[in-house]
C-alpha cells in the first residue's frame, strides 16, 4: 500500500476554546493517565482546589461533528476513551524535539483504554502512528470535505480532519464507540513532570537519540520534564527505529509515572495539588462531555479503582510492512480478536498479540 502525504493542518472546526491561549497539541499517551490519578488523588474532599480551572479546560463537541452514524454505545456499563498526542511541530514545541515541518499536526500517538464494567480493570491498545489504514469520509476542519482514501498513514488523520476524523477512523477500523476523547499537550507534560518532582526509572542500556535530545547511560535516573519528554518521544535511540519501540517505552514510563503521582501525597500540599491541577487543566483537550472540571473530576473518580496491575496495555496487531520498513500493516485477523474482547467486555486473549511485530524495546525501561 502507499501512504498518503500529510497535508497541512487548518484551524480545527467545533472546538470551543475558553481562554485566548494559541495552544500548539502533541502529546504523550500516559499523560491522560498522570491527568486522572491527579484528579483523583485529590479527590471530590478538595473540589474547593479545583474552583476557577474551567476556564483552563478546551472542548471538542464530538458527537456533534460525527452526528448519529457511528456504533451503538455498550449496554454492559464499559467505556471506550481515544486518549490522542498531536505531533504539531510549531512554536515552543519545535525547540522540545518537535521537528521541523513547517507547523503541521499529525496524530502522534494514540491509544484505546478500553474501562471494563466495574471499573477495577482497564485494557490499552496502542495505535502506532505509522499504520496504514483506511480512512472514511472526514470534514475538513477549513471547510468541505475530505474523500475516504485507502492506504493512507494512520497519523495523518489529524490533519485530515482534527480530533473528530480521528475519532471516525479509529471507530471504522474497530466498530467499537468512543465514549470520551482526551488530547494531551506536551509541553504541559514536561512542567508537569517537573512540578511532580521528577519521575526515576531504570534503563538496561545507553541511549542516546539526538533527535528527541535524551542521552542516558545505563542505570537508575530520576528524569525531570525534559528528559522525560525525551525519552517517551525517542525512536531511534533503542529497538528497531519504529514507533512501536516507542510505545514500549512509553507503557514502561507510565507505570512509572502512576507510581510516582500515587506516592506523592497530593493531599497534604494544597499549594502543590493547585500548581499540578492547574497545569493538567491546562494540558488537555476532551470531548464536550468531560469539558468541565466537575466532569472531568467525576469521570477520573472511577478511575481511583484501577491499580497499574489491573491494566493490561497492549499494541494494535501489527506486522511490518514490506514495502516500507518503518510502516506497519494491521494483523486483521488478530486485531479482530482485540475488539471482538473488548465488544464484549472480556479480557485480550494472548493469542492476538503473540507473533506480531513488537518493535525490540521491551523491558529496556522499567519502574525503580
Amino acid at each position: 500500500m502507499s501512504a498518503e502525504s500529510t497535508p497541512e493542518a487548518g484551524p480545527r472546526d467545533g472546538r470551543r476554546r475558553r481562554t485566548p491561549h494559541d495552544r500548539r497539541y502533541s502529546g504523550l499517551k500516559a499523560m491522560a493517565w498522570t491527568v486522572a490519578a491527579v484528579l483523583v488523588l485529590g479527590g471530590a474532599g478538595a473540589g474547593y482546589v479545583y474552583a476557577g480551572l474551567d476556564g483552563n479546560l478546551t472542548s471538542v463537541d464530538i458527537d456533534r461533528l460525527l452526528g448519529t452514524d457511528r456504533p451503538e454505545k455498550a449496554a454492559d456499563g464499559s467505556e471506550n476513551v481515544l486518549v490522542l498526542g498531536s505531533d504539531s511541530r510549531s512554536g515552543g514545541n519545535r525547540k522540545l524535539g518537535g521537528g521541523a515541518d513547517g507547523g503541521g499536526a499529525r496524530a502522534d500517538t494514540a491509544m484505546i483504554v478500553h474501562l471494563h464494567e466495574g471499573r477495577e480493570k482497564a485494557s490499552v491498545v496502542s495505535v502506532p502512528r505509522d499504520t496504514v489504514v483506511d480512512r472514511p469520509e472526514c470534514a475538513h476542519p477549513g471547510g468541505g470535505t475530505r474523500p475516504a482514501a485507502n492506504g493512507v498513514m494512520f497519523n495523518s488523520t489529524y490533519a485530515t480532519g482534527g480530533a473528530a476524523c480521528v475519532v471516525k477512523t479509529v471507530e471504522s477500523m474497530t466498530g467499537l464507540r468512543m465514549d470520551h476523547y482526551l488530547e494531551v499537550d506536551f509541553t504541559g507534560f514536561r512542567k508537569l513532570v517537573d512540578e511532580l518532582g521528577g519521575v526515576e526509572v531504570t534503563t538496561t542500556e545507553d541511549i542516546d537519540d539526538p533527535d528527541s535530545h535524551l542521552e542516558l547511560a545505563a542505570g537508575t535516573h530520576r528524569l525531570d520534564g525534559a528528559q522525560a519528554l525525551g525519552l517517551v518521544r525517542t525512536r531511534h535511540g533503542v529497538g528497531d527505529g519504529s514507533d512501536l519501540g516507542r510505545i514500549q517505552l512509553q507503557q514502561a514510563f507510565f507505570r512509572a509515572l502512576v507510581r510516582q503521582v500515587k506516592d506523592l501525597g497530593l493531599l497534604t500540599d494544597p499549594k502543590k495539588l493547585y500548581d499540578v491541577a492547574d497545569t493538567v487543566t491546562r494540558t488537555v483537550t476532551t470531548d464536550s462531555g468531560l469539558g468541565s472540571v466537575n466532569s472531568l473530576m467525576s469521570f477520573a473518580d472511577g478511575l481511583k479503582g484501577i491499580e497499574p496491575g489491573g491494566m493490561h496495555m497492549v499494541t494494535m496487531p501489527v506486522r511490518y510492512d514490506p514495502a516500507a520498513p518503518h510502516r506497519v500493516l494491521p494483523w486483521k485477523e488478530k486485531a479482530g480478536l482485540v475488539w471482538e474482547a473488548l465488544r464484549n467486555d472480556e479480557p485480550i486473549p494472548r493469542a492476538a498479540t503473540v507473533g506480531t511485530a513488537t518493535g525490540g524495546a521491551k523491558d529496556v525501561v522499567s519502574a525503580s
